[in-house]
């Protein structure tokens, strides 16, 4: 079998300059998507057929794909669905009469193994299949034509459908598996006498009924599986139904949703067990959480791996980050790349890190920028404190032994060390290394001016 993804269009009703097909739904292009359910059904080629964006197309499926052979063809022209298929005829090997030629659209995201499986049962190299599916309305979509035998004979676009065709129900998905031997002459006897002057691949149903080829049409039982995506309206109708889907995976699995309709994920999230998230999380790239980590209200979670027994408070933003177990994060705090945390580690409200590692039962509660630092266990940051990691041409690093604690509104000039059980006093400025067990106190000395007056507007 091989597979042919028609990419080629722009997608006008878009109004967008992106090629249609790269538009995301659940944080991946649409054709991503169609490229990884292919893969799947482990065809002997891929061609996609780009035209609009095609160099752009290609670098991000190719970035996504690193290790996968894709034949990429040039519509050059945009003529057409048929048309699009002629362009990739040279690269498909039409003698064998058992290769099927599966025909997939980049702007159809939700299309599942199972139902092509089932397409693809048993064919026979005298039959073509194709998708349907039930549409309300039906508006947009090629009717299918059924003789008063039941059978396909025919597919119809809606601007060329008579009134009455435009009352059936029954669509095309624009899917199909042609017998490869017959698309040569199927498709140069495509023509272009239709409304929009195209040569659609549709129009080879006809052809295939004229030869007495048996048409087999499954129908898809989920009617947003089959939809392809012509403008954002749509887009965000698919990506809904996707959410929906992944949020009901999620419970039937054993996490519970505070509300399934708020949550997004846009990527893949793994999950142990007893797993908690609450309202509008956002999950992004690969996330793993752990068994009994909560997820509050109104967090963003990418690339991260969170263990068992965390608890993430509300508004927190996580981004390539690893959090050991036990650990309390949030609400309100920003862990950015390069942050690993150990056990029973606390990042409260309003701390941002950064290329951070953290020691078991270490803790910088509120008020904090941490950046390119390394603690070891059991230290205490200070609300107010500032790692100054950059002296404005280069990051420096600064380094905490065991059990240090660092005092309110106090600046850590990297790159300094200091040793286990070092101790700093509030508002202090420290600037080189602080030995082991030794107090660091590094600010001026106060002064009161006596009956001092404040200025004052004249």
């Amino acid at each position: 079998m091989e597979v042919v993804i028609l990419a080629a269009g722009k997608g006008t009703r878009m109004n967008s300059s992106s090629p249609k097909v790269l538009h995301e739904i659940g944080g991946r292009p649409m054709l991503s998507h169609v490229i990884r359910i292919a893969l799947e059904l482990e065809p002997d080629k891929i061609h996609i057929v780009v035209g609009y964006g095609a160099d752009q197309v290609a670098t991000k499926i190719e970035d996504e794909f690193p290790d996968v052979p894709v034949n990429w063809v040039t519509q050059s022209e945009q003529l057409g669905t048929g048309h699009a298929l002629q362009q990739a005829l040279p690269d498909i090997n039409t003698d064998s009469d058992e290769n099927p030629v599966l025909v997939l659209f980049g702007d159809v995201p939700l299309i599942r193994k199972e139902t092509l499986s089932a397409m693809l049962l048993e064919p026979q190299a005298d039959e073509l299949s194709l998708l349907t599916f039930e549409a309300s309305p039906p508006a947009g979509f090629g009717r299918i034509i059924r003789d008063s035998d039941a059978a396909v004979t025919a597919i119809i676009e809606e601007r060329d459908a008579s009134a009455a065709q435009k009352l059936i129900s029954e669509v095309n998905s624009g899917i199909m598996a042609i017998p490869a031997q017959a698309l040569p002459s199927w498709l140069q006897s495509l023509g272009n006498n239709n409304d929009q002057g195209e040569y659609y691949l549709t129009d080879i149903i006809a052809l295939a009924h004229s030869e007495g080829v048996t048409i087999r049409a499954f129908m898809a039982q989920d009617e947003m599986e089959a939809m392809g995506v012509n403008n954002k309206v749509q887009l965000a109708l698919l990506e809904r139904h996707l959410q929906k889907n992944i949020a009901n995976d999620l419970m039937e699995a054993g996490v519970t949703l505070r509300d399934p309709a708020r949550i997004d994920v846009r990527g893949t999230l793994r999950c142990g067990q007893d797993v908690v998230v609450d309202v509008n999380a956002i999950f992004e790239g690969k996330v793993t959480l752990g068994d009994g980590v909560s997820i509050g209200p109104n967090c963003v979670i990418k690339n991260a791996s969170i263990a068992a027994g965390t608890v993430i408070l509300a508004g927190t933003n996580i981004e390539d980050a690893e959090i050991g177990p036990q650990a309390s994060i949030g609400p309100l705090a920003r862990l950015r790349p390069g942050t690993k945390l150990g056990a029973n580690t606390k990042i409260g409200n309003f701390v941002e890190t950064k290329n951070v590692i953290m020691g078991d039962g270490s803790k910088a509660n509120h008020l904090a920028y941490l950046g390119d630092v390394e603690l070891g266990s059991g230290c205490n940051i200070g609300a107010g404190t500032i790692v100054c990691n950059y002296d404005g041409v280069s990051k420096h690093k600064t380094q905490l032994g065991d059990n240090v604690f660092i005092g309110s509104n106090s600046v850590l000039i990297a790159p300094v060390k200091l040793a286990d059980n070092a101790f700093v006093a509030a508002g202090s400025a420290v600037t080189s290394d602080v030995p082991a067990d030794s107090l660091a106190v590094a600010r001026g000395k106060q002064r009161v001016i006596a009956e001092w007056k404040r200025p004052s507007k004249s």
